[in-house]
Parts: structure tokens; sequence; C-alpha cells
């Protein structure tokens, strides 16, 4: 008879993607092991390979957990116009750095159908982001409201690639500026 699921099973698997992450994330995902994962998660190899068949199997579920999330929170925040959409990005990204980073470094080393479902998801954020600009300025469209909304995404991902936790302007306050800087630029196009 085939054993149960456990009560904790959702808890478990999250603890096991914050922890492959954080280390996929430091050794980089190519050099990176399941032992290794399940090293730093404080747990046996035997262990992971119970929630997780492969290595692949393990990174698809990080992205999809965190690119599932920050669809919700986007979504969310939409109808609240662009500062809003840009504070709920920038404060979705808070503790995300690890997976943050393999979903810029790693998910295109994912079989392509594992990346197809978490490309869509990406689809999905610039969607929402170019409806927003779309809404602040109507006058944009086609190829120019496109390389607008990927630049505001540029502009968010400055506070992930290089701001120094504890030096400078805070997460809040950084977003402010980006939602003043964008809709200031967003008059002039």
């Amino acid at each position: 008879m085939p054993r149960g699921i456990a009560r904790d099973h959702d808890k478990k698997r999250a603890a096991l993607r914050r922890g492959a992450a954080r280390y996929f994330a430091q050794n980089g995902y190519d050099r990176a092991s399941m032992t290794g994962a399940a090293r730093q998660c404080g747990v046996s190899k035997a262990l992971i390979y119970h929630y997780y068949d492969s290595k692949e199997a393990l990174l698809s579920d990080i992205l999809q957990a965190h690119l599932s999330d920050l669809v919700q929170d986007v979504e969310a925040a939409g109808a609240k116009g662009l500062p809003g959409l840009i504070h709920a990005i920038l404060s979705a990204y808070a503790d995300a750095d690890a997976e943050h980073k393999l979903q810029l470094d790693a998910l295109s080393t994912l079989p392509p159908e594992m990346q197809r479902p978490l490309i869509d998801l990406q689809r999905r954020l610039v969607t929402i982001m170019s409806d927003v600009i779309a809404a602040e300025n109507p006058n944009l469209g086609g190829d120019r409201l496109r390389a607008v909304t990927m630049s505001v995404f540029g502009i968010l991902n400055w506070f992930y690639m290089w701001n120094r936790p504890g030096k400078g302007l805070s997460r809040a306050e950084y977003a402010d500026l980006a939602a003043d800087f964008v809709r200031g630029g967003l008059t002039a196009v």
C-alpha cells in the first residue's frame, strides 16, 4: 500500500525550494548537485529525491512557485496603477533574490516542455505591465510600448542587481523614485 501524503507536505516542499534556490544561486545551477541542495536544506539526499525526481524538476518547481506568486501579486496590484504595480513588483522581489537569479540565469537550461509554462508566466507579467503603461500613455503602442515596458523591468531589476542592503534608498523609496521616473518619462514620449 502506497504511503499517503504527509500533512506538512507543502510546507516541506516550500522549505526545499527556498534552500535549493539559495544553493543553486550561490553555486551556479549548472555546477550544483542534488546532494549539495539536500545538504543546504539540512535533509538527506533520499528525502529530496522523495519530493523531486531530478534537479530539473526541482528548478522547475522553484521557478513555477516564484513566478506564480509574482503573477498573483502583480495581478492584484494592476488596478492600483503604475505606482502600485511598481511597489508590488519590488515588494515581491524582496527575499526572492535567489529565485530571481535562477529565473534570469537558469530557466533556459530546462528542457523546452518545462520552460513553456514558465515563459507563459513571464509573458503574463509583461502583459500586465504593458497594459498599465498603455493606460498611463494611450499614445504608446507596438514596438515603442514593448520597449518602454521592458525598460521598466530593467529599472526594477536595478534594485535587485546593484542595490546593496543597508546602503542608499530603501526598497519602498526606490519604488517611489522608479514610479516617478517612469511616469515622468511616459509624459515625454
